[in-house]
């Protein structure tokens, strides 16, 4: 016969900790579903770019420059199906990081913090920041796996149409930069850390859904405006019978070159060859252009800046939400003390 445990007995054994990995999985099973499938689904679409759809827009192109001026016929719809394809997929990616952020700020952390769940949780051995670094961890994993995964396939499947394609994007394309190296994850994993931050500080859903997705909005859009300050520029100089600065890449700033040496920002006409604007450059003294940009060979010293930055920020609001979160719990019974 099995002696019943007394009560001291059962003071004395340690509280068993929750299986916490198998009921976060349990918890948040739709998200993860929702997550593989929109990676399975976007990926596949890649490789489907990447693959059939560069190659027969390529041969689309190869029989336009074989007309010359002749009216031969050649295949638009692939041209046009690449494109919008390419323009289809570059949005889901760059999409990524918000749909991170709505999740994060709705259902991560502040549903339960709503709900009481993690009050409960926390009364079960689980410490409120072992909960909240349990409750990052493996959404970061998955989502360091599945951006990078489909950032590495958009650049493959925008690589493929280089040179073959004649409307292909260049590297410096908003979109395809965005979509395309480690700053989407980096961006994901900011999404995820705002939504925790604002999760802990507003406790209710709708208040963190749109703090997490104007933060994340803020930050993708600063590192925009930032990206051609991050890295020294190439200025390159050419004369004004050109109808633009030569030199391709993310412009940092484009104007006129005097016969001193100085550089005019903007005032950029067109031709010299023009009578209007040759009297313009006159007048300014102006003997050639300048066009101080990024060419491709500053795309990783760019992407690396870019991605190093993200990451601050990121455990900058990983570091708040933990420290909001130790206050908060830690005042706690400090004013249950006080009531009573």
């Amino acid at each position: 016969m099995t002696a019943l445990a007394t009560p001291s007995a059962l003071a004395a054994r340690p509280a068993r900790s929750p299986h916490l990995l198998r009921w976060l999985i349990r918890l948040h099973r739709p998200a993860l579903i929702s997550w593989i499938v929109l990676v399975l689904v976007v990926g596949g679409l890649l490789l489907w770019v990447g693959g059939p759809l560069t190659d027969a827009s390529a041969a689309a192109w190869k029989q336009y420059r074989a007309c010359g001026t002749a009216d031969c016929a050649y295949d638009m719809d692939a041209i046009v199906r690449y494109k919008d394809w390419y323009t289809y997929t570059t949005v889901a990616v760059v999409a990524v990081p918000f749909l991170v952020a709505a999740w994060s700020g709705a259902a991560l952390v502040s549903r339960e913090l709503e709900s009481g769940t993690a009050q409960l949780a926390w009364t079960q051995a689980v410490s409120p920041v072992r909960w909240l670094a349990a409750k990052l961890a493996l959404p970061a994993a998955l989502i360091t796996a599945g951006s990078g995964l489909l950032a590495g396939l958009h650049h493959w499947a925008w690589s493929a149409g280089q040179g073959r394609i004649d409307t292909a994007k260049g590297w410096h394309d908003l979109g395809t930069y965005a979509a395309n190296g480690t700053a989407t994850t980096a961006m994901a994993l900011a999404g995820l850390a705002s939504g925790a931050f604002w999760g802990v500080y507003k406790r209710n859903s709708p208040g963190a859904l749109v703090g997490s997705l104007v933060s994340t909005g803020i930050l993708w859009s600063a590192v925009a405006l930032a990206t051609p300050h991050l890295w020294p520029s190439v200025s390159t100089i050419s004369s004004l019978r050109h109808s633009v600065p030569a030199g391709s890449g993310i412009v940092v700033d484009q104007g006129l070159v005097t016969s001193t040496g100085e550089h005019i920002s903007g005032h950029l006409c067109g031709s010299a060859t023009d009578r209007t604007c040759r009297a313009a450059y006159d007048r300014l003294d102006a003997v050639g252009y300048f066009n101080d940009h990024h060419p491709a060979s500053h795309y990783w010293p760019l992407q690396s800046t870019t991605t190093a930055i993200v990451l601050a920020v990121t455990a900058l609001l990983t570091t708040a939400a933990f420290e909001l979160l130790r206050r908060r719990t830690a005042s706690a019974p400090a004013r249950k003390a006080a009531a009573v």
